[in-house]
């Protein structure tokens, strides 16, 4: 079917191509740390990477130093070395950093508010799995 519009030679407006800008900033948002970080950082004061890290329950070292970074790389945060002995270094969102981090504190609000009903749901789907005769398929 034609339709005229040649969607490769505008991959930047379907995030479903691979190659399309949009999708490599969708893949960097899917990332947990990013969001925590996002989060964390979003009421706009700056903190340490020991902070941070102590703030994020389950982060590896390696793992928020690449977030950090990645996130410096795309300019939604800005990263501070002051000359002291130690080195202090502090992170702070940019303007366009807290603008994401207002939509994903949105979407953290959205889960406080229907993680019970998720639950419930998951708890009603495994107790209808584990009354289901073996081999029978949950596809329609």
């Amino acid at each position: 079917m034609d339709t005229g519009f040649e969607l490769r030679e505008h991959e930047d407006l379907d995030i479903f191509l691979r190659a399309a800008p949009t999708r490599a900033v969708l893949e960097l948002l899917a990332s947990k740390w990013t969001m925590l970080v996002l989060v964390a950082l979003g009421d706009g004061r700056p903190m340490r990477f020991n902070e941070l890290r102590r703030r994020l329950e389950g982060v590896t070292q390696k793992m928020l130093t690449q977030t950090l970074r990645a996130l410096e790389r795309d300019g939604l945060l800005t990263r501070t070395v002051y000359p002291t002995v130690p080195p202090r270094v502090e992170y702070r969102l940019t303007a366009l950093g807290g603008g994401l981090g207002k939509l994903l504190t949105a979407v953290t609000d959205w889960s406080r508010e229907h993680v019970a009903e998720m639950r419930a749901a998951r708890a009603a789907f495994e107790e209808r799995a584990a009354h289901q005769p073996q081999g029978v398929g949950t596809a329609p």
